[in-house]
């Protein structure tokens, strides 16, 4: 899934690249496209694309601690060309007053599901970050400075976003009578009779929207995949040979067939959150209710066949089968947002596909676990491990030593009950 997301986000790289060439050379509009209709795009969006593909290149060399300088200028200058655009946006609808007053189009339940339907996108626009997420908190000193950072960062970042995109996007309305849901074809009409300073101004916002990329395709993508790639086959992949995998393959993936309209781009984020979360609905249930915190260090990186992650013959056919009935849950009423006529239940299902999907997979999960049982869970909280207890004995820390007994005592065994 982080391959799509990387071909997703280098055609948004890609345009905001064009409207940058178009910011200095305006006749780069009007390019001669010698690609096909059936290409689903032209030579002057694929040429951007490709730029903004390979300039990205060289960022994925280097591991993600030696371009925190990027990240740095990223966590600046993004949100002030945000916030550049949502002042400009605001000035040219004459207020921000004829933007909000703008009356309903749907009423009702209708409007209640379309809300709800909106939450589910932007979580299947942060599935993957939700999955993506131990490959960088794994760095912390301790639990709680992953959590309370993001516990707030998180749901704050995504809000103010979501809400400039939404005032910009109904600015559309106002400026030029028809909603344009992308921000960037938004930017591409205030090109059309722009001054210098505009084209100026144009080219500073679209800058920072194409920083905002790049930065999101090396923390959430390239090394996402490069990760799971490297566990996979450890002795021919690293990190860095996987991101450019990953990069070869979402250039490969024709991404602009998945972001051609707001219909199919919100059925695309819909489908990918039908995935992923069964897998958090595991992931969550295995460790916070199964296991309870409790970790055995040493078993996480054993190939031992009676090691406790081994399962049967390296696989936990428990997880498959709570991850495949996670799925099940919402493929019927997937089926009806591709189109398929569906019974309106599936529908609505469907309309909370990552809440049901993640709470089916983790009650399967559960109920299979209780039913039989793995090797390596605790009876409460646990999130200490063994090796740790034997290091702070080791360095004279003799407090916790009653406490490191107790935890020892409630731990199962390695071999199962």
């Amino acid at each position: 899934m982080a391959v799509i997301w990387y071909g997703v986000q280098s055609y948004i790289g890609g345009k905001c690249i064009t409207l940058m060439i178009q910011s200095i050379w305006p006749s780069y509009a009007n390019l001669p496209n010698s690609l096909p209709p059936s290409a689903g795009i032209d030579t002057k969006h694929f040429l951007s694309l490709f730029l903004f593909w390979l300039l990205s290149l060289p960022a994925l060399w280097f591991p993600v601690h030696k371009v925190r300088h990027l990240f740095t200028v990223k966590a600046y200058y993004a949100p002030v060309a945000a916030i550049a655009f949502f002042g400009w946006a605001i000035a040219r609808a004459n207020g921000i007053g004829p933007i909000v007053h703008q009356p309903n189009s749907i009423y009702g339940s209708e409007l209640a599901w379309a809300v709800v339907k909106g939450v589910m996108t932007c979580l299947g626009n942060f599935a993957a970050l939700i999955m993506n997420n131990p490959d960088f908190s794994r760095f912390s000193k301790t639990p709680k400075d992953a959590i309370w950072a993001q516990l707030f960062t998180i749901p704050a970042g995504f809000a103010i976003t979501s809400f400039i995109g939404i005032i910009v996007s109904s600015s559309s309305v106002v400026i030029y009578g028809k909603e344009i849901w992308n921000p960037l074809d938004l930017l591409m009409k205030f090109q059309e009779g722009a001054s210098s300073g505009q084209r100026f101004g144009i080219f500073v916002i679209s800058l920072g929207f194409a920083l905002a990329q790049l930065g999101t395709n090396i923390a959430a993508n390239s090394v996402s995949a490069g990760t799971d790639m490297t566990a996979l086959f450890p002795r021919y992949i690293n990190i860095r040979r996987g991101s450019y995998i990953c990069a070869a393959i979402g250039l490969a993936m024709c991404p602009w067939n998945l972001v051609s309209t707001s219909n199919q781009f919100t059925t695309y984020l819909a489908a990918y959150s039908l995935f992923l979360s069964s897998i958090a609905g595991v992931m969550i249930c295995d460790y916070y209710f199964v296991r309870k915190g409790y970790l055995e260090v040493k078993g996480l990186y054993s190939a031992d066949p009676s090691g406790p992650y081994y399962y049967d013959f390296g696989l936990s056919w428990r997880a498959y089968t709570a991850y495949i009935c996670g799925i099940l849950i919402n493929i019927v009423g997937f089926a009806g947002a591709v189109g398929r006529t569906v019974p309106v239940g599936a529908t609505y299902v469907y309309n909370l596909n990552y809440f049901t999907g993640s709470i089916v997979a983790a009650g399967v999960y559960y109920a299979l676990t209780w039913l039989f049982p793995i090797p390596a869970t605790s009876r409460w909280w646990n999130e200490v491990d063994e090796d740790d207890a034997q290091m702070s004995e080791a360095s004279g820390q003799e407090d916790g030593d009653e406490e490191n007994v107790g935890r020892e005592e409630t731990v199962i065994g390695t071999k199962g009950v």
